[in-house]
């Protein structure tokens, strides 16, 4: 036998499709779909099943075991917010919130899309996503932003679990998860006082501000408030650097009294710390700082950041297995879970007691 006609009968077999079945078994090629894949409750005889079967093995169809059904969620989708200049995915705060809903949907085998949520200064929603509307979406994380009135009926209409992580509504109809922030700054205005100081400025604030950020403004007037300390000190701005700045140091050279500043979140505190230096003030020597969120500049500046650090990835996480119980307890009353802040000790302070 020549080498070619050895190669010839040694050719592999024919692969037996779900076409040759049905040939053979005289039924249709969607029948044998739903007798292979053992679908229930499509009026298929029994007789009829026993015979796609048999002819599946006599041809030597290898069935493929049928995979369990997954209960609960699938797709699940992540809306953070982003103003005009902002990447989201870049934000010192909220990509490790969204790296921990990532680790949580990789953990529970959870399909996630993401899109981003144009908001105003005081993060009200100003244009909606297109993925609100897509029919694929099972749960829905907010992040970051205000459910106003607009949004919230868009989000009734959709009729899907939501869970709002770092975000608020006006309605408190959602499940959310959310840091301490009154705890939190009230813990950081109280560390200056122990270290001394009696004039402490509060950055990053103002009256109509974001919810998490006016929790922070009252834990800082509580502190105060419960030391015995009177007065208090304002550089009022949206929570921007290049605002920051220009408050902060419109505040200390008004006020040439203050040794120390809380700021709202730790990039307005390190706009505060150039305000500063721009006015000749050493820190800690002249001044004292203390931030919110530890994000990773925090420890990189000179010096660097005392702040109370939130545990971000774990926001991320906690929001993914909050919107799993809510499939599973869809009739129980919306739930607020609030992770505790850590204070995190650096060069930024000092005890002038």
């Amino acid at each position: 036998m020549s080498p070619r006609a050895s190669r010839k009968n040694s050719s592999p077999a024919k692969k037996i499709t779900l076409a040759d079945v049905a040939k053979q078994s005289a039924v249709s090629l969607t029948t044998v779909s739903l007798v292979l894949r053992n679908k229930p409750g499509v009026g298929i005889p029994v007789e009829t099943r026993r015979r796609v079967m048999d002819t599946a093995r006599d041809l030597g169809y290898r069935v493929k075991a049928p995979l369990k059904p997954r209960q609960g969620l699938t797709t699940i989708g992540v809306i953070l917010k982003a103003r005009a200049d902002d990447l989201p995915l870049a934000n010192p705060f909220y990509s490790h919130v969204y790296a921990g809903i990532e680790a949580g949907c990789r953990l529970n085998r959870l399909n996630l899309l993401n899109a981003s949520l144009l908001v105003d200064e005081n993060n009200i929603p100003i244009e909606l996503p297109r993925m609100l509307e897509a029919e694929h979406i099972e749960g829905l994380l907010l992040v970051g932003t205000f459910v106003d009135t607009t949004l919230d009926h868009v989000l009734g209409e959709k009729s899907i679990p939501v869970v709002l992580v770092d975000a608020y509504s006006e309605s408190n109809a959602y499940d959310a998860v959310v840091s301490e922030n009154f705890q939190g700054a009230y813990r950081a205005v109280s560390y200056l006082i122990e270290n001394g100081h009696r004039h402490i400025g509060l950055v990053g604030t103002f009256c109509q501000a974001y919810p998490s950020i006016l929790e922070r403004r009252r834990g800082y007037l509580e502190a105060l408030h419960d030391h015995d300390i009177a007065e208090t000190y304002f550089a009022d701005c949206i929570l921007h650097p290049d605002d920051a700045r220009l408050a902060a140091k419109q505040l200390l050279a008004k006020n040439p009294q203050i040794t120390a500043l809380f700021g709202a979140n730790d990039r307005v505190t390190i706009a505060a710390m150039l305000a500063a230096t721009e006015l000749g003030k050493h820190v800690p020597d002249d001044l004292s700082l203390v931030g919110f969120d530890d994000i990773d500049l925090a420890h990189l500046v000179k010096p660097a950041l005392t702040t109370m650090q939130v545990d971000k990835i774990s926001l991320g996480r906690l929001a993914v297995q909050t919107l799993l119980n809510r499939v599973q307890m869809p009739t129980v009353p919306p739930t607020v879970t609030a992770l505790r802040t850590r204070l995190i000790e650096r060069q930024s302070v000092k005890d002038i007691r």
